[in-house]
């Protein structure tokens, strides 16, 4: 049987995004500085998820901004 998803871990210190039709995200702020979420400031040390939903998200921008931040998500 041929997987039926992919699961992408990494952590990021440039500005990227959650590619359009990712199933399930999450990405945790790992640096000492805030960094921006989908528009919304994450603080450092705090995370936030994007549940399955039973259909794709549009794709998400992030900016670790001088921080560092460790995403994972399921395409």
């Amino acid at each position: 049987m041929d997987a039926l998803a992919t699961i992408v871990e990494e952590e990021v210190t440039q500005a990227g995004a959650f590619p359009l039709g990712f199933l399930f995200a999450s990405v945790k702020n790992i640096g000492d500085t805030p960094a921006m979420v989908n528009g919304v400031l994450l603080p450092a040390g705090q995370a936030k998820g994007y549940p399955f939903t039973g259909k794709p998200y549009n794709s998400i921008n992030y900016d670790p901004m001088n921080s560092t931040l460790q995403i994972m998500y399921t395409l």
